[in-house]
């Protein structure tokens, strides 16, 4: 699907964006990681950009995954 400096760039861009989410909220990374990957689908792979979507969709995401 991607090549391995895009997927580098994707677990890079989920990492930031989820650095302050705690590894046992298990709802939280899959659903930020899965709007990341869509955006990336859609050809945005700019790590900017992709942060912005990665920071969306947590500032969004229901508070029990958070």
């Amino acid at each position: 699907m991607f090549d391995s400096v895009t997927t580098a760039l994707l677990r890079a861009v989920l990492d930031e964006v989820c650095e302050s989410v705690s590894r046992d909220q298990t709802g939280t990374r899959p659903h930020v990681a899965s709007k990341i990957l869509e955006a990336a689908t859609r050809g945005d792979t700019s790590p900017d950009d992709l942060r912005q979507v990665g920071r969306k969709d947590l500032s969004e995401a229901p508070t029990m995954w958070r």
